[in-house]
């Protein structure tokens, strides 16, 4: 059996020690480890992999009992247990093709049980793809938070991600989310906001543009950072080849992380987020 397990505490002496012995003691062998502790929070995370043929409930009883005294944030999975994804859309559709070209490869290890939009615009898209499309184009905000947030609980959602979904979220949602809604945006130097932001860019003259992914907060746009990239662009570039270029730096960040999260690799410490990349 193949596990995940991480961990998130106060650094204190001992933890790698007590994680490590108490793998030993379920016959484990660690083929994955990574840790860090943060120095403005003295946070220490950590996210081992290990093959073991105990069964889980076993496990979970060894490192709980082996690491309880630390009072650590700790959860354990089967590596092979998809995460399962709720994505959120308007028209665009660079962001969810990718997403479903990538789980439908085998290479981002989530389940998509369906899509919501406020349009309709992207349909038959999600319908090719065998997956459930639910349209609120119409539907007033608390309505269809409320249909969101049910299905959330219906359908055992572990992470909401914001595939280009143009509507503001009120803070009680993004609250009840904390840690699992993710959106991805432009991101400039200087940043632009408002309608036509890479038209704003090229007024200015850019010369690099990007994007960024994020856990979304009642302060929405502010919340920790996941990933980011950019792209060099010259006077050349012209608004549309802009567009472009930051569809698919967005989607790449976006998938990037989604599939960081699925693998339990982000952690969020204080206003920011520790990743263990491969």
């Amino acid at each position: 059996m193949d596990l995940i397990v991480t961990l998130q505490c106060q650094d204190q002496s001992g933890i790698v020690h007590a994680m490590t012995t108490a793998i030993l003691e379920c016959g484990g062998n660690i083929i994955e480890n990574q840790q860090f502790t943060d120095p403005s929070t003295n946070i220490f995370v950590m996210r081992t992999r290990f093959e073991t043929t105990q069964s889980q409930e076993v496990v979970s009883e060894k490192l709980n009992s082996g690491l309880g005294r630390f009072n650590p944030n700790l959860s354990i999975r089967l590596a092979t247990q998809k995460k399962r994804v709720l994505v959120l859309v308007t028209k665009e559709s660079h962001c969810l093709r990718d997403l479903l070209y990538l789980q439908e490869l085998g290479e981002l290890p989530i389940e998509i049980p369906a899509v919501v939009s406020n349009h309709p615009d992207l349909k038959e898209l999600v319908a090719n793809h065998g997956i459930k499309f639910i349209d609120q184009s119409g539907k007033e905000k608390s309505a269809a938070e409320l249909e969101i947030s049910n299905l959330i609980t219906d359908l055992n959602i572990d992470l909401v991600v914001l595939a280009r979904y143009m509507q503001i979220l009120t803070p009680e949602f993004c609250a009840n989310l904390s840690g699992r809604l993710i959106n991805i945006h432009h991101s400039f130097l200087p940043g632009f906001k408002g309608a036509k932001p890479y038209h704003q860019a090229h007024d200015r003259g850019v010369k690099i543009i990007g994007a960024t992914s994020h856990f979304v907060t009642q302060d929405l746009d502010e919340g920790p950072i996941i990933d980011q990239d950019v792209a060099h662009v010259t006077h050349n570039s012209t608004p549309e080849d802009l567009i472009a270029t930051g569809r698919d730096i967005e989607r790449r960040v976006l998938s990037r992380s989604v599939k960081d999260f699925a693998e339990d690799r982000i952690f969020i410490v204080g206003n920011k987020t520790v990743v263990f990349h491969n």
